[in-house]
């Protein structure tokens, strides 16, 4: 299991290679020069020579691309932001928790709505509760997060003014930011849950259950909700970078200070080195959700703690025996 989890570990070398490869050309191919936006309108040739020698674009490709990938892989330096020459590192780490916190209570929400309503849904299957919730999460399913946040900034902060839709200054603040990009995820947690539920509860151990006489609570408790864990726990692991990326917009449009407007200063000014960063750290934020998710499967179902148990104790079975020696 330490040499899976070893393995895991190493594969994000080459994924966040790859990551940083594909980022630094897609920035670099982009029409536009940057240079224009640092130096204005009014420059001339010898000083837009000089800032070009100074940060190294007149450099050939392939040389640009292994001092970003040396920086970012050995020295973990993501760059100055060309606009304020603040590092992208310390700015991120101002704003990466405001992100995270919003992310983090998006799931949270995730998770305790979509659930039990998943759960109600399957054991109600056909009834009216289950057709109003799956009608529900259809329409929620079926609108983006950002125009989900314009139609609640419209109605519950213009016309009721019930919440507020700018900053996080009070707890109501956080509302509609962690709701709006979080409800497709519910919707679609919820249509997991039921469709997993529905296949389980079908099965001959949950009939002898019943048989037995144990109550309804303690059967999808104890045995259905354990064997369901697999399929939603990727569905979590799937979702947890969805929300995370979708609360980036959601951040512009209620001018939250964490990383989606920071991504967005970027890329309306060609800040590349800022474009560059944030990619890089959600690329990362994924390959470690991933490595979790594929950890918590052990610990979720036996069957893959026992595969590499068993595959150990086959490699201890077919090592050489030492020859014994002779005593004399």
């Amino acid at each position: 299991m330490a040499l899976y989890i070893v393995k895991r570990i190493l594969w994000i070398i080459p994924v966040m290679l790859g990551v940083l490869i594909i980022v630094f050309t897609i920035t670099y191919l982009t029409p536009g020069d940057p240079l224009t936006t640092i130096l204005g309108l009014s420059y001339t040739e010898e000083l837009y020579a000089e800032k070009a020698a100074e940060m190294g674009f007149d450099r050939p490709y392939i040389v640009q691309l292994g001092s970003y990938v040396w920086d970012v892989m050995v020295r973990f330096d993501l760059g100055n932001s060309y606009i304020t020459n603040v590092p992208v590192t310390q700015e991120l780490a101002t704003r990466l928790p405001v992100s995270f916190r919003l992310s983090l209570l998006g799931i949270c929400l995730m998770l305790l709505l979509g659930l039990p309503t998943g759960i109600i849904s399957a054991l109600k299957q056909y009834d009216l509760i289950d057709v109003a919730l799956t009608s529900v999460s259809l329409i929620l399913a079926a609108i983006p997060g950002y125009v989900l946040a314009l139609l609640c900034v419209v109605f519950f902060g213009v016309m009721l003014r019930w919440l507020p839709v700018v900053g996080l200054d009070t707890w109501r603040s956080y509302i509609l930011p962690v709701a709006c990009p979080s409800l497709a995820g519910v919707a679609l947690f919820m249509r997991m849950t039921r469709t997993t539920m529905l296949e389980v509860i079908r099965q001959d151990y949950i009939r002898t259950a019943r048989a037995k006489g144990l109550k309804e609570g303690s059967i999808i408790r104890k045995h259905a909700l354990k064997n369901c864990m697999i399929p939603l726990t990727t569905v979590i692991g799937g979702m947890v970078a969805t929300v995370f990326s979708g609360s980036i917009i959601v951040e512009t449009i209620f001018a939250i200070p964490g990383m989606g407007m920071y991504m967005m200063s970027g890329i309306s000014t060609r800040d590349y080195p800022i474009v560059n960063g944030i990619v890089v750290v959600i690329s990362a934020l994924i390959c470690v959700i991933n490595i979790v998710v594929d950890i918590l499967y052990a610990f979720i179902d036996p069957r893959i703690k026992a595969q590499y148990a068993s595959k150990k104790r086959k490699r201890a079975k077919q090592a050489p025996a030492l020859p014994e020696r002779d005593v004399a």
